[in-house]
């Protein structure tokens, strides 16, 4: 697959920084935008795309790549709406942070072909802030780009070698694993951080009221763990939605340990609490688990 010209429904953070990302690379095809017009105008205004469009189907046109970046429950929609009728040599790839209903909406909508036309991924990078205002060229730098291989899905099929080069070149690392097992990782590390992020906001302002200022008192300790309370609920809301269970089981994991803490504040076993915390930063600089396409066929076994 040569890609000419590369399709960007959803331009906001994700979907913008991955154009200038790209741009900043030296890609030298067309990049196409699909979004609401004032979007699309600031799009168009920082460098992101050449071209805008409203509708999706007059946007996918004379593309060889087409990447999905709104929020969850839009890309499943997005699939069955352009999935049947876009060209068999098309790839067709999202960048959605739940992955299983996702990959089950391609494997319905592409059936037996799905293997070869579409590709699941979720980089584990963004802001607290969204839109394309807030993208950067940058954003990717050394950030793991998760990939979620369907059935029988070959990593090393000639119709992905491009577009995972790019992804090379943007400075992320392809990790590869099923869309269940990066489901339940991603619930733990990156959506319990959010909702405990969010309960904390919101229980401050609820404790101190909204005037309060408790950022400039509590220091950087505060200001980091509440930084993503200022994160959109438009996209937290499909992730909340399409990873209810994997979620609901590690919030309620983390009930417990906090429950755990509170009735031991004045014990040993809040000593032994921090210990086994400690261990979290002593795991940094082990042997990563990731792995590189070149390294990984289908979709992980172990």
């Amino acid at each position: 697959m040569s890609i000419r010209q590369i399709t960007i429904i959803g331009t906001g953070l994700i979907g913008g920084s991955f154009a200038l990302a790209l741009r900043k690379r030296k890609f030298a095809g067309r990049i196409v935008g699909c979004d609401r017009e004032s979007a699309l105008a600031k799009a168009k205004e920082c460098g992101a795309i050449e071209q805008g469009f409203y509708e999706p189907a007059d946007a996918v046109r004379g593309s060889q790549l087409v990447v999905l970046a709104t929020p969850v429950l839009g890309i499943i929609d997005l699939i069955g709406r352009l999935g049947p009728s876009l060209a068999p040599t098309i790839l067709m790839t999202d960048v959605g942070s739940t992955k299983a209903a996702i990959a089950q909406q391609a494997a319905n909508v592409f059936g037996e072909s799905a293997k070869h036309r579409f590709l699941a991924g979720h980089p584990m990078a963004g802001k607290e802030n969204s839109g394309v205002e807030f993208a950067d060229a940058d954003l990717f730098q050394g950030a793991v780009w998760f990939l979620t291989p369907l059935a029988e899905q070959n990593l090393h099929d000639e119709a992905f070698a491009e577009f995972l080069g790019w992804i090379d070149q943007i400075g992320a690392r392809v990790a590869a694993l099923s869309p269940e097992k990066h489901d339940r990782l991603c619930g733990w590390v990156s959506q319990v951080p959010q909702m405990i992020s969010t309960a904390l906001a919101a229980a401050l302002v609820e404790e101190f009221g909204e005037d309060s200022p408790l950022l400039a008192a509590g220091g950087r300790a505060l200001r980091e763990m509440t930084r993503i309370a200022a994160s959109p609920y438009s996209m937290w809301r499909d992730i909340a939605i399409s990873n209810k269970n994997n979620l609901e089981d590690a919030l309620l994991k983390v009930e417990q340990r906090l429950a755990h803490i509170r009735e031991n504040l004045t014990t040993k076993q809040l000593a032994e609490e921090f210990e086994v915390a400690h261990l979290l930063k002593k795991s940094v600089g082990k042997e990563s688990t990731t792995t590189t396409p070149q390294r990984h066929r289908g979709t992980e076994k172990t």
